[in-house]
């Protein structure tokens, strides 16, 4: 088991933030004293630099850490949070940055990394490493507006999360208008657009600094405050997010703009199932029709395809048979309307996590039992479709 190691200035800062975490040190207040100390630590140790260092010291103290044991664990303690503060954090590989009031967070990322530190130890014979699990993807679509989309993404993630039993992440890829913040009532440090400037960079520490923690025991990453941030987030960036993040979460669940855009492609690419979202009303039909066109002559396979009725109870002259036919593919979950649904997002609980035994929570469980856990989807990537080139 690894050790938390404490480095500030100033040495009552660093006793305290020790404290905090109901750690016993050592806590140092000198670089030659860490620096003496790194020759000692193990890569399952957990340095946290504190508060009443400046950023351009701390950021150096990251890279003499590194230089010495590149498996450490650093979690950065700060006054203020900048921007530019994450972005540079990201860059120097930092897996947490914590406010320095937030003493429960700061004693969570330790336990965590600390929790962590048995999987990052190497033994001296390594015994030949397992195939690596990949996780599945599951990617929410629905070309037309105002279908519950996000509502159906995030209750589905909560329902595979299991509170907490799975690793499950919902990935926010309505980059100008997402919603997934709102609805789950979280406010992140960061978002996706923390991830530009790394590029191709990404890794699981880059990962980590990204998410914001849901009590229903899931983790997302949201969308960019900045909607102009969005152009800034390419398609390849999102693959290869994508790719990290099933390395580390047993299920992500996507939700998307309802738009073919290019970074949704790069989402529809690699996912292992493809949730359409529909409504019973004429317009919803004819994008439906056209939606599921599309996939098919872009080389998306129908297996790959589950089609899921929003309020499937609405009585408003088209059955469920008509909705099948015009997709031409079988339902694989109806969702009953309710009014408790738009309560639920404002109070920013998922409705399955505040009422398992409601309707809509026993439709979207059912559907996740069928078709996601019970079904046994295949892992792995499937080598991206050809496609050819079309304008919004």
């Amino acid at each position: 088991m690894g050790a938390a190691v404490f480095f500030d200035p100033h040495p009552p800062v660093g006793a305290a933030l020790c404290a905090q975490t109901g750690g016993t040190g050592p806590v140092f207040s000198d670089l030659d004293g860490l620096r003496a100390h790194l020759e000692r630590m193990s890569d399952e140790d957990t340095l946290v630099l504190g508060p009443d260092l400046d950023d351009r010291e701390a950021f150096d103290v990251a890279h003499l850490a590194r230089s010495h044991r590149p498996g450490v664990d650093l979690i950065l303690v700060r006054r203020e949070i900048t921007t530019t503060l994450l972005q540079e954090a990201l860059r120097t590989r930092m897996s947490a940055v914590v406010d320095h009031r937030d003493t429960l967070q700061l004693r969570a990322e330790v336990k965590r990394s600390l929790n962590r530190a048995p999987q990052r130890e190497t033994p001296a014979d390594p015994a030949p490493a397992p195939a690596a699990r990949r996780g599945r993807v599951l990617t929410v679509f629905s070309a037309k507006g105002g279908s519950g989309k996000t509502v159906l993404a995030v209750n589905l993630a909560a329902v595979l999360a299991d509170r907490g039993h799975r690793k499950v992440c919902i990935l926010d890829l309505d980059l100008a208008f997402g919603d997934v913040a709102i609805a789950m009532q979280l406010f992140p440090a960061h978002t996706i657009a923390d991830a530009v400037p790394l590029g191709g960079e990404i890794d699981s520490s880059a990962v980590a600094a990204m998410l914001t923690q849901h009590s229903a025991g899931l983790s997302a990453i949201v969308a960019p405050t900045e909607p102009g941030t969005a152009e800034s987030i390419r398609p390849q960036l999102i693959s290869h997010l994508l790719d990290v993040l099933r390395e580390e979460f047993d299920y992500v669940v996507v939700d998307t703009p309802p738009a073919f855009d290019d970074q949704v492609m790069a989402a529809l690419d690699v996912s292992d199932l493809i949730t359409l979202v529909v409504t019973p009303d004429v317009p919803a039909l004819k994008t439906l029709k056209i939606t599921v066109e599309t996939l098919i002559e872009l080389g998306y396979p129908r297996d790959r395809l589950r089609l899921v009725l929003n309020r499937s109870d609405s009585r408003v002259g088209i059955s469920h048979a008509e909705v099948e036919k015009t997709a031409v593919m079988p339902l694989s979950g109806l969702i009953p309307s309710s009014r408790d649904v738009p309560s639920s997002v404002n109070r920013g609980v998922p409705l399955v996590q505040d009422d398992p035994g409601h309707p809509v929570s026993l439709g979207i469980a059912q559907f996740a039992q069928d078709e996601v856990i019970g079904a046994g989807l295949a892992g792995g990537r499937r080598r991206p479709p050809r496609r050819r080139r079309f304008r919004r």
